[in-house]
Protein backbone atom coordinates (compact mmCIF):
# COMPACT_ATOMS: atom_id res chain seq x y z
CA UNK A 1 0.00 0.00 0.00
CA UNK A 2 1.22 3.57 -0.65
CA UNK A 3 1.46 6.47 1.24
CA UNK A 4 -0.44 9.45 0.66
CA UNK A 5 2.08 12.77 1.16
CA UNK A 6 3.33 16.08 0.72
CA UNK A 7 5.54 15.77 -2.61
CA UNK A 8 7.44 18.39 -2.98
CA UNK A 9 7.38 20.11 -6.15
CA UNK A 10 11.07 19.77 -6.84
CA UNK A 11 14.42 18.37 -5.60
CA UNK A 12 18.10 19.07 -6.81
CA UNK A 13 21.04 17.84 -5.84
CA UNK A 14 24.63 18.07 -6.35
CA UNK A 15 26.89 14.78 -5.71
CA UNK A 16 30.75 14.15 -6.37
CA UNK A 17 32.61 11.94 -7.86
CA UNK A 18 34.90 9.49 -6.44
CA UNK A 19 37.71 7.05 -6.57
CA UNK A 20 37.92 3.68 -5.35
CA UNK A 21 40.23 1.03 -3.66
CA UNK A 22 43.71 3.87 -3.24
CA UNK A 23 45.67 1.02 -4.48
CA UNK A 24 45.42 -2.17 -1.85
CA UNK A 25 41.92 -1.30 -0.19
CA UNK A 26 40.12 -3.28 -2.81
CA UNK A 27 36.05 -2.55 -2.90
CA UNK A 28 36.66 -1.36 0.77
CA UNK A 29 38.65 2.63 0.31
CA UNK A 30 36.85 5.20 -1.22
CA UNK A 31 37.56 9.19 -1.51
CA UNK A 32 34.96 12.05 -2.80
CA UNK A 33 36.74 14.24 -5.56
CA UNK A 34 35.92 17.84 -6.13
CA UNK A 35 33.71 17.38 -9.47
CA UNK A 36 30.18 17.45 -9.52
CA UNK A 37 26.82 15.91 -10.93
CA UNK A 38 23.89 17.49 -10.85
CA UNK A 39 20.22 16.37 -10.78
CA UNK A 40 16.96 17.64 -10.73
CA UNK A 41 13.79 15.98 -10.06
CA UNK A 42 10.12 16.43 -10.38
CA UNK A 43 6.93 14.93 -10.05
CA UNK A 44 5.40 15.46 -13.76
CA UNK A 45 2.15 14.04 -16.22
CA UNK A 46 4.72 12.25 -18.39
CA UNK A 47 8.63 10.63 -17.44
CA UNK A 48 11.27 13.40 -19.04
CA UNK A 49 15.09 13.01 -19.11
CA UNK A 50 17.17 16.10 -20.00
CA UNK A 51 20.35 15.46 -20.24
CA UNK A 52 23.38 17.99 -20.01
CA UNK A 53 27.02 17.87 -20.78
CA UNK A 54 29.62 16.14 -22.55
CA UNK A 55 29.35 11.62 -23.21
CA UNK A 56 25.71 11.77 -22.44
CA UNK A 57 24.58 10.82 -26.22
CA UNK A 58 24.34 6.99 -25.24
CA UNK A 59 22.73 7.48 -21.98
CA UNK A 60 18.75 6.38 -22.24
CA UNK A 61 16.47 8.82 -21.81
CA UNK A 62 13.31 6.67 -21.08
CA UNK A 63 12.06 4.38 -17.81
CA UNK A 64 15.33 2.66 -18.68
CA UNK A 65 17.56 5.24 -17.11
CA UNK A 66 19.61 4.48 -14.09
CA UNK A 67 18.36 7.73 -12.40
CA UNK A 68 14.88 7.08 -12.46
CA UNK A 69 15.41 3.29 -11.62
CA UNK A 70 17.03 4.36 -8.26
CA UNK A 71 14.36 7.09 -7.90
CA UNK A 72 11.32 4.51 -7.88
CA UNK A 73 13.89 2.11 -5.64
CA UNK A 74 13.78 5.22 -2.90
CA UNK A 75 9.98 5.60 -3.76
CA UNK A 76 9.35 2.02 -3.34
CA UNK A 77 11.45 1.59 -0.12
CA UNK A 78 9.23 4.77 1.04
CA UNK A 79 5.61 3.16 0.39
CA UNK A 80 5.33 6.35 -2.25
CA UNK A 81 4.17 6.37 -5.54
CA UNK A 82 5.37 8.82 -8.11
CA UNK A 83 5.49 6.71 -11.11
CA UNK A 84 5.60 9.86 -13.53
CA UNK A 85 9.39 12.13 -13.07
CA UNK A 86 10.88 15.24 -15.46
CA UNK A 87 14.33 14.69 -14.51
CA UNK A 88 17.36 16.27 -15.76
CA UNK A 89 20.89 15.98 -14.83
CA UNK A 90 24.29 17.92 -15.92
CA UNK A 91 27.71 16.06 -15.16
CA UNK A 92 31.34 16.78 -15.29
CA UNK A 93 32.25 13.09 -14.35
CA UNK A 94 33.95 11.57 -17.24
CA UNK A 95 31.99 8.22 -17.66
CA UNK A 96 33.27 4.97 -17.75
CA UNK A 97 36.52 6.21 -16.79
CA UNK A 98 37.00 5.06 -13.02
CA UNK A 99 35.87 8.36 -11.43
CA UNK A 100 32.49 6.71 -10.02
CA UNK A 101 29.80 8.05 -12.58
CA UNK A 102 27.70 5.50 -11.77
CA UNK A 103 28.22 5.82 -8.40
CA UNK A 104 27.17 9.71 -8.61
CA UNK A 105 23.76 9.09 -10.67
CA UNK A 106 22.73 6.34 -8.12
CA UNK A 107 23.51 8.50 -5.46
CA UNK A 108 22.26 11.27 -7.07
CA UNK A 109 19.29 10.02 -7.76
CA UNK A 110 18.42 8.25 -4.42
CA UNK A 111 19.41 11.50 -2.59
CA UNK A 112 17.03 14.04 -4.89
CA UNK A 113 14.35 11.54 -4.56
CA UNK A 114 14.26 10.92 -1.08
CA UNK A 115 14.31 14.56 -0.59
CA UNK A 116 11.57 14.97 -3.45
CA UNK A 117 9.11 13.10 -0.68
CA UNK A 118 10.76 14.49 2.38
CA UNK A 119 13.47 12.44 3.37
CA UNK A 120 11.79 9.52 4.78
CA UNK A 121 15.21 7.03 4.14
CA UNK A 122 18.07 7.50 6.69
CA UNK A 123 21.70 8.60 4.87
CA UNK A 124 22.43 4.85 6.33
CA UNK A 125 19.86 3.36 4.47
CA UNK A 126 20.38 4.78 1.41
CA UNK A 127 24.02 3.61 1.46
CA UNK A 128 23.04 -0.13 1.96
CA UNK A 129 19.98 0.58 -0.67
CA UNK A 130 22.88 1.83 -3.00
CA UNK A 131 25.43 -1.01 -2.45
CA UNK A 132 23.09 -3.15 -2.81
CA UNK A 133 22.83 -1.67 -6.67
CA UNK A 134 26.83 -1.24 -6.87
CA UNK A 135 27.22 -4.35 -5.70
CA UNK A 136 30.58 -2.37 -3.59
CA UNK A 137 30.22 0.44 -1.25
CA UNK A 138 33.38 2.31 -1.55
CA UNK A 139 31.90 4.51 -4.95
CA UNK A 140 28.94 5.10 -3.61
CA UNK A 141 30.04 5.78 0.09
CA UNK A 142 32.46 8.16 -0.72
CA UNK A 143 29.75 10.09 -3.28
CA UNK A 144 27.58 10.14 -0.03
CA UNK A 145 29.02 10.89 2.89
CA UNK A 146 31.99 12.85 1.32
CA UNK A 147 36.10 12.79 2.75
CA UNK A 148 37.47 9.43 2.50
CA UNK A 149 35.37 6.15 3.68
CA UNK A 150 36.19 2.75 5.05
CA UNK A 151 33.63 0.59 4.07
CA UNK A 152 32.61 -2.78 4.34
CA UNK A 153 29.38 -4.98 2.87
CA UNK A 154 28.37 -8.01 3.91
CA UNK A 155 25.92 -8.85 1.40
CA UNK A 156 22.51 -7.46 3.31
CA UNK A 157 24.09 -4.01 5.48
CA UNK A 158 26.38 -1.55 4.63
CA UNK A 159 28.54 0.00 6.75
CA UNK A 160 31.41 2.69 6.86
CA UNK A 161 33.75 4.99 8.48
CA UNK A 162 34.36 8.46 7.34
CA UNK A 163 38.25 10.16 7.97
CA UNK A 164 38.72 13.88 7.35
CA UNK A 165 40.95 14.64 3.93
CA UNK A 166 44.52 16.10 5.41
CA UNK A 167 44.42 19.69 4.34
CA UNK A 168 47.28 19.63 2.21
CA UNK A 169 46.02 16.59 0.62
CA UNK A 170 44.98 16.69 -3.70
CA UNK A 171 44.90 14.38 -6.12
CA UNK A 172 46.01 14.59 -9.94
CA UNK A 173 44.59 12.52 -12.17
CA UNK A 174 45.55 11.26 -15.66
CA UNK A 175 42.60 10.55 -17.31
CA UNK A 176 43.03 8.39 -20.90
CA UNK A 177 40.63 8.92 -23.76
CA UNK A 178 39.12 5.21 -24.05
CA UNK A 179 36.46 3.95 -22.08
CA UNK A 180 37.17 0.64 -19.92
CA UNK A 181 33.38 -0.80 -18.17
CA UNK A 182 33.91 -2.23 -14.88
CA UNK A 183 32.78 -5.94 -15.79
CA UNK A 184 35.69 -5.82 -18.26
CA UNK A 185 38.25 -4.95 -15.57
CA UNK A 186 36.44 -7.32 -13.22
CA UNK A 187 36.69 -10.21 -15.53
CA UNK A 188 40.65 -10.44 -15.54
CA UNK A 189 40.82 -10.53 -11.98
CA UNK A 190 41.52 -14.06 -10.58
CA UNK A 191 39.14 -16.25 -8.70
CA UNK A 192 41.24 -17.08 -5.88
CA UNK A 193 44.67 -15.26 -4.33
CA UNK A 194 47.70 -16.64 -2.48
CA UNK A 195 47.84 -15.95 1.46
CA UNK A 196 51.01 -14.32 0.76
CA UNK A 197 49.52 -11.49 -1.63
CA UNK A 198 46.06 -11.44 0.83
CA UNK A 199 47.94 -10.75 3.77
CA UNK A 200 50.17 -8.37 1.30
CA UNK A 201 46.91 -6.14 0.84
CA UNK A 202 45.55 -6.92 4.49
CA UNK A 203 48.57 -4.98 5.97
CA UNK A 204 49.15 -2.39 2.91
CA UNK A 205 45.81 -1.22 3.51
CA UNK A 206 45.82 -0.98 7.00
CA UNK A 207 49.10 1.08 6.76
CA UNK A 208 47.19 3.51 4.55
CA UNK A 209 43.89 3.86 6.24
CA UNK A 210 46.14 4.86 9.29
CA UNK A 211 48.35 7.33 7.49
CA UNK A 212 45.23 9.11 6.24
CA UNK A 213 44.15 9.17 9.47
CA UNK A 214 46.71 10.38 11.00
CA UNK A 215 47.69 12.65 9.09
CA UNK A 216 51.16 10.94 8.26
CA UNK A 217 51.39 11.36 4.72
CA UNK A 218 55.01 10.07 4.22
CA UNK A 219 53.58 6.90 5.00
CA UNK A 220 51.28 6.63 1.72
CA UNK A 221 54.02 5.46 -0.80
CA UNK A 222 54.87 2.51 0.65
CA UNK A 223 51.34 1.73 1.67
CA UNK A 224 49.46 2.15 -1.70
CA UNK A 225 51.28 -0.73 -3.02
CA UNK A 226 48.44 -3.40 -4.12
CA UNK A 227 49.09 -6.98 -5.10
CA UNK A 228 45.25 -7.68 -5.97
CA UNK A 229 44.05 -6.22 -9.01
CA UNK A 230 46.26 -3.55 -10.40
CA UNK A 231 49.19 -6.36 -11.50
CA UNK A 232 45.96 -8.49 -13.48
CA UNK A 233 44.77 -4.68 -14.73
CA UNK A 234 48.05 -3.39 -15.74
CA UNK A 235 47.20 -4.62 -19.63
CA UNK A 236 44.15 -3.09 -20.05
CA UNK A 237 46.10 0.30 -19.39
CA UNK A 238 49.22 0.40 -21.51
CA UNK A 239 51.76 2.48 -19.56
CA UNK A 240 50.21 2.15 -16.15
CA UNK A 241 53.05 -0.34 -14.79
CA UNK A 242 55.60 1.93 -15.21
CA UNK A 243 53.63 4.43 -13.51
CA UNK A 244 53.00 2.67 -10.34
CA UNK A 245 56.19 1.82 -10.59
CA UNK A 246 58.00 5.30 -11.04
CA UNK A 247 55.23 7.89 -10.03
CA UNK A 248 56.88 8.80 -6.71
CA UNK A 249 60.07 9.50 -7.73
CA UNK A 250 58.16 12.80 -9.88
CA UNK A 251 56.68 13.55 -6.65
CA UNK A 252 53.77 11.49 -5.93
CA UNK A 253 52.95 10.42 -2.19
CA UNK A 254 51.60 7.55 -4.25
CA UNK A 255 49.67 6.34 -7.09
CA UNK A 256 46.99 3.69 -7.75
CA UNK A 257 44.25 2.98 -10.54
CA UNK A 258 41.46 4.94 -9.99
CA UNK A 259 38.46 2.11 -9.60
CA UNK A 260 38.30 0.29 -12.20
CA UNK A 261 40.13 2.25 -14.58
CA UNK A 262 41.49 3.43 -16.88
CA UNK A 263 42.00 6.80 -14.89
CA UNK A 264 45.39 6.50 -13.21
CA UNK A 265 45.63 8.88 -9.70
CA UNK A 266 48.64 10.18 -7.66
CA UNK A 267 48.04 11.58 -4.75
CA UNK A 268 50.35 14.51 -3.95
CA UNK A 269 51.03 17.15 -1.49
CA UNK A 270 49.55 20.35 -2.23
CA UNK A 271 52.42 22.40 -0.87
CA UNK A 272 54.91 20.34 -2.35
CA UNK A 273 57.13 21.95 -5.62
CA UNK A 274 57.04 18.67 -8.68
CA UNK A 275 53.52 19.07 -9.74
CA UNK A 276 54.35 20.06 -13.00
CA UNK A 277 57.03 17.66 -13.53
CA UNK A 278 54.61 14.62 -12.31
CA UNK A 279 52.02 16.11 -14.83
CA UNK A 280 54.51 15.68 -17.61
CA UNK A 281 55.69 12.45 -16.03
CA UNK A 282 52.18 10.93 -16.56
CA UNK A 283 51.47 12.39 -19.81
CA UNK A 284 54.56 11.32 -21.64
CA UNK A 285 54.44 7.89 -20.17
CA UNK A 286 51.15 7.01 -21.87
CA UNK A 287 52.16 9.22 -24.88
CA UNK A 288 54.83 6.26 -25.65
CA UNK A 289 52.18 3.80 -25.31
CA UNK A 290 50.06 5.63 -28.03
CA UNK A 291 47.42 6.64 -25.48
CA UNK A 292 45.95 10.49 -25.51
CA UNK A 293 45.16 12.07 -22.17
CA UNK A 294 44.23 14.26 -20.32
CA UNK A 295 45.01 15.26 -16.74
CA UNK A 296 43.01 16.88 -13.70
CA UNK A 297 44.57 18.57 -10.76
CA UNK A 298 41.68 17.67 -8.10
CA UNK A 299 41.15 18.06 -4.25
CA UNK A 300 39.21 15.91 -2.09
CA UNK A 301 35.46 16.71 -1.27
CA UNK A 302 34.45 16.77 2.07
CA UNK A 303 30.64 17.27 1.41
CA UNK A 304 29.36 14.64 -0.28
CA UNK A 305 25.80 14.57 -1.72
CA UNK A 306 23.99 17.69 -1.11
CA UNK A 307 20.84 18.81 -1.38
CA UNK A 308 20.50 22.02 -2.86
CA UNK A 309 17.71 25.13 -1.27
CA UNK A 310 14.96 25.03 -3.40
CA UNK A 311 15.48 27.72 -6.47
CA UNK A 312 12.46 30.44 -6.92
CA UNK A 313 12.55 30.06 -10.85
CA UNK A 314 15.44 29.62 -11.89
CA UNK A 315 15.80 26.68 -14.53
CA UNK A 316 18.06 23.74 -13.87
CA UNK A 317 21.23 25.37 -16.07
CA UNK A 318 20.68 28.48 -14.42
CA UNK A 319 20.96 26.93 -11.39
CA UNK A 320 24.00 24.64 -12.60
CA UNK A 321 25.69 27.70 -13.93
CA UNK A 322 25.17 29.27 -10.73
CA UNK A 323 26.63 26.60 -8.77
CA UNK A 324 29.97 26.33 -11.03
CA UNK A 325 29.97 30.55 -10.51
CA UNK A 326 29.48 30.76 -14.50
Amino acid sequence: MTKQINIRPRAAVKVPASTANLGPGFDTLGMALNLFAWIEMKPSSETQIHLYGDEMNDIPCDKSNLIYKVAQTVFAEAGVAVPELEISMYSDIPLARGLGSSAAAIIGGMVCANALIGNPLSQDRIFTLATALEKHPDNVGASLFGGIVVTVWNGERAEHIRLEPHPALEVLAAIPEFHLETEKARHVLPQSVSMQDAVFNVSHSSLLVAALASGKLPLIRQAMKDKLHQPYRAALVPGMKAILENATEYGALGVALSGAGPTLLALVDGQGVHKVQLEQFLLDTLQREGITAATLRLKPNAEGAVVLPEPAQQSFMELVKGEMGV
